[in-house]
This record gives C-alpha cells, sequence and structure tokens, in this order.
C-alpha cells in the first residue's frame, strides 16, 4: 500500500489473504494484538475451510510503508499475551481464563470474564507470562492431546512466575473429541461468570500414561522465521555454539569478552552492535572472585548484567551446580531473570553424566542444553578443548569427546596461537570451522593482555582480549597456517639448542660472543634466548660491570670458549690474545 491509498487492517487482511479465500476459505476474524496501553502491535488473521475444516492462520502488521504477513521484529522478552490491556487493568483478585486461540478469548470476555491466550496450541514457550506473575489462572484445554500438552506448557510457565493455577477437566464437560470453550458455550447458552468459574478442575499430579504421544505439526502450519542473531555469522539466540582449542589460546578469555559485549550493548569484532542482554555463566573450571569478575571488568563489562551459577541449595544443603542434573531449576532461575542473551558453560563436557566419548550418551545430555536454549531464546557458547596429537586433522574431528560435541552444535567456533614472525611473541586466531546457518570460513585475530583493573583490595591484573583483523580462509586452512609456523618454530628451537650444545662443549663464553656468533650461523638472538632452557645454559655475572657468561650447567667456567673469526678480529681470529690462549676469568 502507498500513503496515498490508506488501508484499514480488516481491508489488508482481506486483501493479504486472497488467494486462500478465492480457494474457499471463510474469514472467521481478525485479531488485533496491542501493548498494555492498547496501542496496535500486530494482527491475527484467521479463516477456515467449510468443507475441509482445514484453518488458515497468519499474522499481519504494519511495517510503516504497508501491511505484510509477518510479526515485527521479536522482543526480548517474549511474544505479547492477547488482550495485553484487560490484564494490565484486572483487579488484582480477578482469576484469569487461559484458552488456546484468540475467538475463545473473546467469547468469555462477553461473559465479563478476564482471558488471554498467547494463540496456538505451540505457541506457551515463545509468549511473555510475565503479566499474569502472582494472578489465580485457570487454564481451559482443548478436548484433544494438543490441547492437554498446551496446558500443561502453560501451567509450566504459570508455575515459574508463583500463579495459583488450575486446570478445568474438560472430560467431565461433555465435550466432543475437540471441544473447546465455544462449543460449551453453545451447549449452554445461558451460562454466567460464575458458572465458568465453578467448573471441575484436575489434580495437578501429573497423570500415568501406558503410552507415549507423538506430537505432530502441519508443515503448512509452519511460520518461516529468520535466524535471530545475536552476533550475525557467529552467535544465533536459541542455539548451541561449542568454542573449543588448544591450552593457553584463551578461550575462556574470549568467552568473557563476548559476554561483556552482550552486556553493554557494545561492538563485536567486525564492528557491529549487539543488542543489550543479560548473561549468565557457570564454570566448573575458574574462581568467580579471582578469574571470571576480574576478566570481565577488565573487558567492560555491565556486572549487574551477569549472573554466575555458583552452587544449588537444597533445604538447608549447599551443593556444587550440576549441568547434568540441575537444568531444570537452571531453567526457572532463567526465566524469572528474563532478557539473557547468552549462556555460557564452561567447560560443556561437564553436562555430560556418561561417557564423553559416546556419541548416543553426549547427545542425550546435551538436549536439555539444546532446549534451554530453544526455551529463553539464548545463544549457548560451551567450551571445551582439542584432543592431544590431533594437529593436522579437520577442526571439527580435533574436539575433544565425541563426535556429537560439534555435530549437535550449530556453529563451532576454534582457536590457535602461532608464533610471530620476528619470534617476538605469539599471535592468536579464532576461526568459524562449521556453522549449520551461516557462512562457515572466516575468523579474526586476537591478542591477550593484561589489564589493570581497581578492586576493593587495590589495584590487580587480569586477561582480556585485544581484538586485530578479519581473516580469511576456511578454519582449517587458517589453522595449519598456525601450526606449520608453530611447528617451525619448533624445529627452529631444536636447531638452535643443538648449536648452543656444540658451541659451548669445550668452555664457555660471553653472552656478546654468543649472539655474534650465532647471528653469523643464521639464529636470531631471540631465538637463541627461547632455546638457552631446553640446551641446559644458565647465564652468570663475573662482576661489576662485566658481561653475562654463558655455559652448560654443570660445565666449569673457569676457561672461555674461542671466539669464531669475524670482519672485526685479527687475519688469524684472534681477539687482543694470541691464538689458542686463554682468557682468565675471575668469579665474585
Amino acid at each position: 500500500m502507498t500513503s496515498e491509498l490508506p488501508q484499514t487492517p480488516k481491508d489488508a487482511a482481506r486483501q493479504l489473504a486472497g488467494k486462500m479465500i478465492a480457494k474457499g476459505y471463510k474469514p472467521e476474524g481478525l485479531f488485533e494484538y496491542q501493548d498494555k496501553d492498547g496501542q496496535p502491535m500486530f494482527w491475527r488473521i484467521r479463516a477456515k475451510h467449510p468443507q475441509t475444516r482445514d484453518k488458515w492462520i497468519r499474522p499481519m502488521f504494519w511495517n510503516g510503508s504497508e501491511y505484510v504477513v509477518g510479526e515485527p521484529a521479536p522482543r526480548e522478552v517474549g511474544k505479547p499475551l492477547y488482550r495485553l490491556p484487560e490484564l494490565a487493568n484486572a483487579p488484582a483478585d480477578a482469576r484469569i481464563i487461559v484458552v488456546e486461540g484468540e475467538p475463545k478469548v473473546d467469547a468469555l470476555l462477553k461473559l465479563g470474564l478476564i482471558a488471554t491466550t498467547s494463540g496456538s496450541c505451540s505457541s506457551a514457550d515463545a509468549a511473555d507470562w510475565s503479566p499474569l506473575k502472582g494472578r489465580q489462572c485457570t487454564i481451559w484445554p482443548d478436548h484433544d492431546d494438543a490441547g492437554r500438552k498446551y496446558a500443561d506448557a502453560v501451567a509450566g510457565r504459570l508455575d515459574a512466575l508463583g500463579c495459583d493455577v488450575s486446570i478445568l477437566d474438560v472430560s467431565k464437560l461433555g465435550l466432543p473429541d475437540k471441544g473447546d470453550v465455544v462449543d460449551w458455550l453453545r451447549q449452554h447458552p445461558h451460562s454466567t461468570a460464575d458458572d465458568v468459574l465453578s467448573l471441575p478442575t484436575l489434580s495437578r499430579k501429573p497423570a500415568a500414561s501406558d503410552s507415549p504421544l507423538i506430537e505432530l505439526v502441519c508443515a503448512a502450519d509452519v511460520e518461516c522465521r529468520p535466524v535471530s542473531w545475536l552476533w550475525p555469522g557467529w552467535l544465533a539466540r536459541g542455539k548451541l555454539h561449542i568454542l573449543a582449542g588448544a591450552p593457553s589460546t584463551g578461550k575462556t578469555t574470549i568467552a568473557l569478552a563476548l559476554a561483556a559485549v552482550v552486556t553493554r550493548g557494545g561492538r563485536w569484532p567486525d564492528g557491529k552492535y549487539s543488542p543489550p542482554g543479560n548473561v549468565l555463566l557457570w564454570s566448573g573450571e575458574d574462581s568467580a572472585a579471582d578469574t571470571l569478575v576480574p576478566r570481565l571488568k577488565a573487558a567492560g563489562a555491565d556486572l549487574e548484567r551477569v549472573l554466575i551459577v555458583l552452587g544449588v541449595r537444597i533445604g538447608k544443603d549447599d551443593r556444587a551446580f550440576d549441568p547434568a542434573t540441575d537444568m531444570l531449576a537452571l531453567k526457572h532461575e532463567a526465566e524469572k531473570l528474563g532478557g539473557i542473551a547468552l549462556l555460557i558453560a564452561d567447560p560443556v563436557v561437564s553436562a555430560v553424566t556418561g561417557d564423553s566419548h559416546k556419541n548416543t550418551e553426549v547427545r542425550r545430555a546435551l538436549q536439555p542444553l539444546v532446549n534451554l536454549a530453544e526455551h529463553i531464546g539464548a545463544a549457548v557458547l560451551g567450551i571445551t578443548h582439542f584432543s592431544k596429537g590431533t594437529a593436522g586433522r579437520e577442526p571439527l574431528e580435533r574436539v575433544t569427546g565425541s563426535i556429537a560435541f560439534g555435530a549437535l552444535a550449530r556453529i563451532v567456533m576454534v582457536t590457535a596461537k602461532q608464533p610471530l614472525e620476528d619470534g617476538e611473541g605469539v599471535k592468536r586466531l579464532l576461526a568459524r570451522a562449521k556453522s549449520n546457518i551461516g557462512p562457515d570460513s572466516g575468523g579474526f585475530g586476537y591478542d591477550l593482555e593484561q589489564t589493570t583493573i581497581q578492586t576493593a583490595h587495590g589495584d590487580m591484573e587480569a586477561s582480556a582480549v585485544k581484538w586485530g583483523d578479519a581473516l580469511k580462509g576456511s578454519a582449517r586452512e587458517l589453522l595449519d597456517v598456525a601450526e606449520a609456523t608453530e611447528a617451525e618454530g619448533n624445529s627452529e628451537s631444536r636447531d638452535a639448542a643443538d648449536w648452543l650444545r656444540e658451541f659451548l662443549a669445550k668452555a664457555s663464553a660471553p653472552a656478546n660472543e654468543v649472539k655474534r656468533a650465532a647471528s653469523e650461523s643464521g639464529f636470531s638472538w631471540r631465538t637463541i634466548q627461547r632455546a638457552m632452557r631446553k640446551a641446559g645454559v644458565e647465564s652468570i655475572r663475573t662482576g661489576f660491570q662485566q658481561p653475562a657468561l654463558w655455559s652448560l650447567k654443570g660445565h666449569s667456567r673457569a676457561t672461555v670458549a674461542p671466539v669464531a673469526p669475524s670482519s672485526e678480529s685479527g687475519a688469524n681470529g684472534a681477539t687482543g690474545a694470541d691464538e689458542g690462549d686463554d682468557l682468565e676469568v675471575f668469579e665474585l
């Protein structure tokens, strides 16, 4: 539509449903979802075919220039409930009826009752139920398996909000199969609000079942929606991610740096902004006081938005948090907190109670973590290691334990380090080894630096990430280059150690002579310095303003090694003493 040709929501809905109406579907209603102040957020179009009884249900919203099929950008807290203004203005002691579908809500409102819904039978987990916190609520399910599932899902969410929850026993209402609120009111046209509030309710004890109920959904009823990215291409809401790498590559520090970006709504390494959110963190390896919080402070995190799992209290007893058994309790706490955008599990293997090398056991153990991610709409980042002796293999094959860790995660990130070309330290890289939902290559360089932070006990040092340039190439290519350089550096160090042992085998030598001879043999001074320990060399000061003397440990330091010829020495290689003479050394 254009600004010159305005449409009413009803006209827009008929236009958007035009193809279905042409196929014989009859419009049943247009239901407006509002915020608590009564402002429209979106609408839901409902139509049904009179012969097949098939339903066609689609959301619609105003995108600023026209009405389109779909919903506006998802809210951090979840989708709104239907009839929010009525809920906001309801008396504190009013009982709220929760049903499945908007027409049933409107039918109960006509009786003077307060009612609401999250939408279809599969919508409970995606809704924001917080407006019902602490309320008296009665759930009226449809008389079928899908209705019972919806009632159980809603009851769980309301229990977590401290509601007084009851569920109507629809088996005692004389309803046909799939019968609902509208059917009952049709059978009892003179019913009042009190009659509805007097209907029998179920015991909240779970009923035993002899066989499982399989939940099926028609693909035509599934609304397509894009991935909800926290960091586009790298961290997705509702998905499991793995961050793996060799020791000392700073995996935990990276995770905390990402957490800091989330808490302050900062910039990711590629310059994109993060929406602000809360972070949930458990670590089985690092202390909150001396490691996790200092690193968060060094990264600039908003500490008010970070919740660290310390333990579990049962009555008067405390014990360590066990992600393998305490996930349901964590889910309830996350729901009460709300706004969780990132959950960090370090190490993720702690979520597995069985054999972490068995595919089926790992998949079974990680599924609750995956379900939690979907339920609270958070990106879950699990940290783990590379297996030893796997250099040169595909990055996913190097993740420690079962291949299920990498297979179940939608995105796998890996870290590596390599010596710098001049031998002065190392550089590190973060690469994307796998992605089922976006690009699966590229990465970023980074370094770890010590930052001074202020605490109640004075200044202290903490590690922080300093991001570098974007990198191109697959994770395999980037890791191969890093490890080839590292292996080359290790080989050079071994060669330098052998040279040192040979050079100092007969006698000690001043450090400046070792440096000159090493240079002539093609070794950098930094390489020689790194090889000292491997070669078993010690450096000793022999007197005031005297050069350091290098010698093999356990060897006499009373003589100096003969100096190799140089352009600065005489033709016979002497340096001030006759060829073959020893220089006397005095020790303090």
